[in-house]
């Protein structure tokens, strides 16, 4: 079985996906994972590189989010667009990576990811609130593989 195929079992990833339907309930932001087995560059970079192949940028408020797994390689990055970075400090990035990067050690792929959703979700509720209006701009979905 390949890295990604095994990272999450079927039922891990359905909860993974609910917990994104639960945390863009209360907001307009949008909230993605992509899990791709090796990454050659840092992290952070490739994350950029596929938040933008999702075309995550095309939201509306540019309040994104993206979860970015590199399980072979063993790495992660949350990357948010210009309108949820503009607004949270790098303390709010920094403390969800530190609660996710526990997980991971643990072995705990899937909580590791809904509890990064999770707070992802807090900070885009309090910056952009759900509206009557709104709706889903991006799949809730995990994508997986290279883009």
């Amino acid at each position: 079985m390949s890295e990604v195929k095994s990272f999450l079992s079927k039922e891990e990833e359905l909860e993974v996906v609910e917990a994104i339907r639960l945390a863009e309930q209360n907001t307009s932001g949008e909230i993605r994972v992509h899990i791709e087995k090796e990454t050659s560059i840092a992290p952070i970079d490739r994350a950029v590189e596929v938040f933008h192949l999702l075309k995550m940028e095309n939201t509306q408020e540019r309040n994104g989010v993206l979860i970015y797994v590199a399980t072979l390689s063993k790495q992660f990055a949350i990357c948010g667009d210009q309108g949820i970075h503009d607004k949270v400090t790098d303390a709010f990035w920094d403390s969800t990576k530190d609660i996710m990067l526990q997980n991971f050690k643990n072995g705990n792929n899937k909580q590791a990811l809904v509890e990064g959703i999770s707070k992802a979700g807090e900070q885009l509720k309090s910056y952009f609130p759900y509206q009557k209006e709104d709706v889903n701009e991006l799949s809730n979905e995990i994508s997986k593989g290279e883009l």
